[in-house]
C-alpha cells in the first residue's frame, strides 16, 4: 500500500449498512465538521486493533487520494486504512524521518517509554520508529515550529 497517498476524513458513526447483493462490503454514515460522508469498507480495508465499527465511534478513514472518485453527495470514499479515535485525540499518518519530524514539517515527536509502539498487526516495535510511515495518535501539541507532542500511541506502517 502506498502510504503517502492516504487522506484522513474523522468524524462520528452514524449508521452502517450492508451494501446490496455484496456481504463483504459495508457501508458507514460518517458526521465530519464538513457535513456528513460515506465511507465504504471492503474486504481489503484494514481496521487497526480489528475493532468491531459501532455507531456513535469517533474514526479517522484513510482513502487513496489519487483514486477516481464518484462525484456525489455526501462524498463517497473506498477506506484503505481506519482507526478508532478517543475523544479530544488527533491522528496523524505521515512519513517521520530519524528525527521523529514529519515530512512536512507538521509534527516533532518526542518519545517516552511509556509510548505504545506497535506495528500493524498489534505486535509491539523494538526499534526506533523513525524512518517510517506513523499512525500516530495524539491530543497537545507545543506552539513551535514543527508543534511537538509526545503521543499517546504510536502505530509503524512497516513497508
Amino acid at each position: 500500500m502506498n502510504y503517502e497517498n492516504l487522506a484522513p476524513v474523522t468524524g462520528i458513526i452514524q449508521s452502517i449498512s450492508q451494501t446490496p447483493n455484496d456481504c463483504c462490503t459495508q457501508q458507514i454514515s460518517l458526521l465530519t465538521n464538513d457535513g456528513p460522508v460515506n465511507i465504504i469498507i471492503s474486504a481489503n480495508t484494514f481496521i487497526i486493533d480489528s475493532r468491531r465499527l459501532r455507531p456513535g465511534m469517533m474514526i479517522a478513514a484513510f482513502y487513496d487520494a489519487t483514486r477516481p472518485m464518484p462525484l456525489i453527495f455526501p462524498p463517497q470514499y473506498q477506506a484503505e486504512l481506519i482507526t478508532v479515535i478517543q475523544s479530544n485525540e488527533m491522528v496523524m499518518l505521515n512519513f517521520f524521518n530519524r528525527n521523529l519530524v514529519a515530512s512536512d514539517n507538521s509534527l516533532r515527536i518526542t518519545l517516552h517509554r511509556s509510548i505504545d509502539v506497535s506495528t500493524m498487526n498489534g505486535q509491539r516495535f523494538n526499534c526506533s520508529p523513525g524512518g517510517n510511515f506513523l499512525l500516530v495518535y495524539y491530543s497537545v501539541t507545543t506552539r513551535s515550529i514543527p508543534p511537538q507532542t509526545t503521543p499517546r500511541r504510536i502505530v509503524v506502517l512497516c513497508q
